[in-house]
């Protein structure tokens, strides 16, 4: 099982568009990590967003690019302030691959709990970027396979 963790896209702000769509250049650039990503493999079983604008332009992006017969839906427990627990017990037991399409803080506090490790402690998550993650136990453990902002190949993670 695989997981994909998106951070969306760059958005306008608030006083621009209240919904907070992603602006020219962040869907631009959502448009090449997607791009990336499908190049490298990414095909999602399963397509979850927070259900806001942003997340949502962000998922149908990848959807697009990587696998247009993906489930696609918006899902509880994916807001910024959401506690990361509720997505990680939601994986468990799972053996689809999903990405996600999300928020900061949640998607790092999600990645620090996946990978056993305190929030901050050692964990950065790429702003607007990815992170893929692999578990062989069906989401008791997980291991990170690569992030990528977009900026070019990404940066390989090592395996323990």
């Amino acid at each position: 099982m695989i997981v994909y963790l998106v951070h969306h896209g760059d958005a306008v702000g608030p006083d621009v568009d209240a919904a907070r769509p992603l602006s020219a250049v962040g869907q631009r650039h959502v448009e090449e990590l997607a791009s990336e990503a499908a190049s490298r493999g990414v095909r999602p079983e399963i397509v979850w967003h927070s259900g806001k604008l942003r997340a949502r332009q962000t998922a149908e992006a990848f959807w697009r690019a990587c696998n247009a017969l993906a489930t696609f839906s918006a899902t509880r427990d994916l807001q910024p302030s959401d506690p990361p627990a509720w997505i990680r017990d939601r994986l468990r037991g799972g053996t689809q691959d999903v990405l996600i399409a999300g928020h900061f803080p949640h998607l790092p506090g999600l990645l620090a709990l996946l990978l056993h490790r305190h929030h901050g402690e050692g964990v950065e998550f790429p702003p607007h970027g990815i992170v893929a993650l692999e578990s062989s136990d069906h989401g008791e453990t997980w291991t990170e396979l690569w992030r990528s902002s977009g900026t070019g190949a990404g940066e390989p993670t090592h395996r323990r």
